[in-house]
């Protein structure tokens, strides 16, 4: 995803001298063809994420427009406060952008796991929330935050989805996107995990049933429509993100339904229940072993199917 990201930054500096890329002190190698082409539109602010963060709400406070961009926590948890009463507060046109969302830097231990960023960054006023599922959503979704007015934050993920968009289809925040129709449940996701939860559903069709996957790129605004109508229209929601599932999208869809006064025929969340993600390991590994993979999904589904038909739910299936 930082690839795309970096292709669509291009693209956008080469046409708008606002763009301004500040960096963390990484993303050498990534960053390169960026600092080469438009050296007075790169900072390197060093390994001070904080002074990072005020020095783009300054610029941004003289008309231009900063990528803020580091690894997982850093460019978040680290300087919430500045993103909060520096950026956010005065409204000011910095998009923070965050590599490495999820499981992404797995092996680097929790000082990496950003497991729990959605939620947090969603909470605060004045900022809009988007975290791609795939390669095509991540260039669209850059394009789209540097149009928006205001603090925006950007979540990647090392980890896509395969291409899902449709030739011609136009790409908005705040609108949900249906990326597999169906009807026996609804499957939401928020970035990355996109890609198992497309292939759960997949496997799910060879059982007979056939899921709708929607891809809530946008955490905030959020789009309330799209649950309500999945609420009314599938057998049931279930909501699959790679954070805690305090605060997060599992909660969005909550608060979404019990907004709009509609009741799925059940609802489940699938994200980190247990503390700390403490265990190290690829990211491949660390969503098996916390039951966020496409099998555990499945089989999440349909012990959730089971027990709207009373079939007693098999055991192990309630991460």
């Amino acid at each position: 995803m930082r690839n795309a990201f970096v292709r669509s930054l291009m693209r956008l500096a080469a046409i708008d001298p606002r763009i301004v890329l500040v960096t963390g002190d990484l993303g050498f190698g990534v960053l390169t063809p960026f600092k080469e082409r438009f050296p007075r539109q790169y900072v390197n602010a060093g390994v001070a994420e904080q002074n990072m963060t005020g020095l783009a709400t300054g610029l941004a406070r003289e008309g231009k427009i900063v990528f803020t961009y580091s690894i997982a926590n850093f460019p978040t948890l680290r300087c919430l406060e500045q993103i909060r009463n520096d950026a956010c507060y005065h409204r000011a046109d910095v998009k923070v952008v965050a590599i490495g969302g999820g499981f992404s830097y797995g092996a680097l231990g929790i000082s990496h796991h950003a497991t729990e960023d959605l939620s947090i960054m969603r909470a605060l006023p004045e900022i809009t929330c988007v975290a791609p599922g795939d390669l095509w959503e991540t260039e669209e979704a850059t394009a789209a935050i540097a149009r928006a007015p205001g603090t925006c934050y950007l979540r990647l993920d090392k980890s896509a989805a395969p291409p899902t968009h449709a030739e011609g289809e136009r790409f908005a925040l705040g609108r949900a996107r249906i990326v597999r129709e169906g009807d026996a449940a609804t499957i939401v996701a928020s970035g990355g995990i996109l890609a198992e939860v497309l292939a759960a559903a997949e496997a799910l069709a060879g059982d007979g049933l056939y899921c709708r996957v929607i891809s809530m790129h946008t955490l905030k605004p959020f789009d309330a429509a799209a649950i309500a109508a999945a609420a009314r229209e599938t057998g049931g929601i279930i909501t699959v993100e790679e954070n805690t599932v305090d605060g997060g999208l599992g909660g969005a869809v909550a608060e979404a339904c019990l907004d709009a006064g509609v009741a799925p025929g059940f609802f489940r969340r699938i994200g980190l229940r247990t503390g700390f993600s403490c265990v190290v390991g690829s990211q491949p590994y660390l969503r098996e072993r916390y039951g966020l993979d496409a099998p555990a999904i499945r089989a999440a589904l349909l012990a959730a199917l089971r027990g709207l038909t009373g079939v007693k739910k098999p055991g192990g299936i309630s991460r």
